[in-house]
């Protein structure tokens, strides 16, 4: 008795592909066990997870990218930058700190958005709409409610990347003006007991807002701006090229976390790279907009800000780039952000989706 008793999950556990077999003769012998409750709770609990720990790990390994390619974008490119690697390449991780504690909450937000959103359109409100439309409007609402945790944080990280820290000073005050006049800030280092402290860039960028904190929220409608269109061309590729591939809910239901990551990571590359490189230009503008914010408001408090709205306001950006550079300038940066966007995204979504399958297991993989 014992004997027949144990007879059934012997081939569950050695045997992984007999679920689909045993599923197509009754559905009732792969039926999970556990009530439908704690298999939402335990959901939940995974897409937190695996959110947190690929955003952390994400930003660790390609932030130095991100430094560089604000820094090609900016305003001082060619007055600062150009041809001065020293500068270039200095502070590669500056504003790296307010950027991981924003991340891992706006990414969790994204996916259990997308993932909450993707199932309730697919399965209850609308269960015949195609899936690419589902995937687009499921990522645009993440993505609004990502981009309000991400908004502040952006702003403080692409100032702090754009600070000039020099490479010693024995100079004890803590900040100075640069050569430009621009209201950026050349950051001087510190010493205590012998040893060279750098002052902190991310800080020091708060300190910029300190009189107006609303000012962090200015880039939230141009960061929307660059981020809706990228996730809607992005995860309908994604999600298509990953299916085509193999990557289906069986193959997550199997526990298969190798094969999940490695397709998961491919599609996730080449649908990042096309998005960011197609919405470049809107990440110029995004880029100046709020490395120029600092310099505007002071601009307004002295009298000469002029009243423009938010439409007026990007169109002056743009109209100053094509001024400077042409339409190449609005393109500035395309490599790096392709690069950085293929790379990042990849090892995001790869380490994202394989987490979930692992944390899930065999009996209760999640559909990917």
């Amino acid at each position: 008795m014992e004997k027949d008793a144990t007879r059934a999950p012997d081939p569950k556990e050695k045997f992984p592909r007999w679920k689909s077999f045993a599923a197509d003769i009754d559905p009732r012998l792969v039926k999970p066990k556990s009530s439908s409750t704690p298999q939402k709770s335990l959901r939940m609990k995974d897409i937190v997870i695996a959110s947190a720990f690929t955003a952390f790990l994400v930003d660790l390994l390609f932030y130095p990218l991100d430094t560089i390619k604000t820094r090609v974008q900016s305003k001082e490119y060619k007055t600062v930058y150009a041809g001065n690697r020293a500068v270039m390449f200095r502070g590669l991780y500056q504003g790296i700190g307010t950027v991981i504690i924003a991340t891992i909450p706006s990414s969790m937000a994204f996916f259990t958005t997308y993932e909450g959103s993707k199932s309730l359109l697919g399965q209850h409100l609308t269960p015949g709409l195609p899936q690419p439309i589902i995937h687009c409007l499921s990522s645009s609402l993440a993505e609004l409610i990502s981009c309000a945790f991400l908004t502040p944080s952006e702003v403080i990280k692409q100032n702090a990347q754009t600070f000039k820290t020099p490479p010693t000073s024995s100079s004890s005050s803590s900040f100075s003006k640069n050569s430009n006049g621009n209201g950026k800030v050349l950051l001087k280092k510190s010493s205590f007991a012998g040893f060279t402290l750098p002052t902190s860039t991310s800080l020091q960028a708060l300190k910029l807002f300190t009189s107006r904190p609303k000012d962090l929220f200015r880039g939230y409608f141009v960061l929307t701006g660059r981020n809706l269109p990228s996730t809607a061309i992005h995860f309908p590729i994604y999600e298509a090229l990953k299916t085509r591939w193999g990557v289906d809910r069986r193959v997550a239901g199997e526990g298969d976390v190798g094969r999940t990551v490695r397709v998961t990571a491919m599609a996730g590359a080449v649908a990042g790279a096309i998005a960011a490189v197609v919405t470049t230009p809107i990440d110029v503008v995004k880029t100046r907009v709020m490395l120029d914010s600092k310099v505007e408001r002071k601009e307004g408090e002295g009298g000469g800000g002029r009243g423009r709205g938010r439409g007026g306001r990007y169109t002056e950006v743009v109209r100053e780039i094509l001024q400077e550079s042409g339409q190449r300038g609005m393109w500035r940066g395309v490599v790096l952000r392709g690069s950085w966007a293929g790379l990042g995204v990849g090892v995001y979504l790869g380490a994202y989706e394989g987490a979930k399958v692992w944390l899930k297991g065999p009996e209760e993989g999640l559909e990917v």
